[in-house]
């Protein structure tokens, strides 16, 4: 005998277009990095569309409607696009440019008592105006020596760049 959630929500999974492998087809409103690019439609699995695509404004469901409004302005989403990543061209060479220092305890031989990570940097790019999020600082590992490292950005799939970053002693 089933329940009257488990029959309804078994009618919201028939409601939606399904794609030929079973999963649901979406349109994507923006780009995703391992789904897809904007202006797509994709087939996901459920879950990754209602726990992730869908709460986050990052996917519509795939309708006949949404189809044909997408078709009509794919010139305008591409004009977007095209301005969106000359945007993250110009941030990339801006912090390439950019050589940041980050002042850390340490003892006598250079080991850090702490480390320095991706929120470290983030807050020292901030101090010189780039703004940047902890996700898009790629760290190999926590940086726990004095030194010069070069860490990477990675602003957009086809976008990423070098921050050299400096390790120093506190005064």
């Amino acid at each position: 005998m089933t329940s009257a959630k488990t029959r309804a929500r078994r009618q919201k999974y028939k409601r939606l277009p399904k794609g030929p492998h079973g999963g649901i087809e979406l349109l994507l409103i923006q780009n995703v990095d391992h789904v897809g690019k904007q202006g797509e439609v994709v087939e996901v699995r459920p879950g990754h569309a209602f726990n992730y695509l869908l709460p986050q404004g990052l996917a519509i469901i795939a309708t006949e409607h949404h189809k044909r409004m997408v078709e009509k302005h794919k010139a305008k989403l591409k004009e977007i696009e095209r301005q969106r990543l000359s945007g993250l061209r110009a941030l990339a060479d801006k912090i390439a440019e950019q050589s940041i220092t980050i002042e850390a305890n340490a003892n006598d031989e250079g080991h850090l008592y702490g480390s320095v990570g991706a929120a470290d940097i983030v807050r020292a790019l901030k101090e010189n105006g780039i703004t940047v999020t902890e996700d898009q600082v790629r760290l190999e590992g926590p940086l726990k020596e004095l030194g010069l490292y070069t860490v990477k950005v990675h602003l957009h799939a086809d976008i990423e760049c070098d921050l050299k970053v400096w390790v120093v002693p506190t005064a």
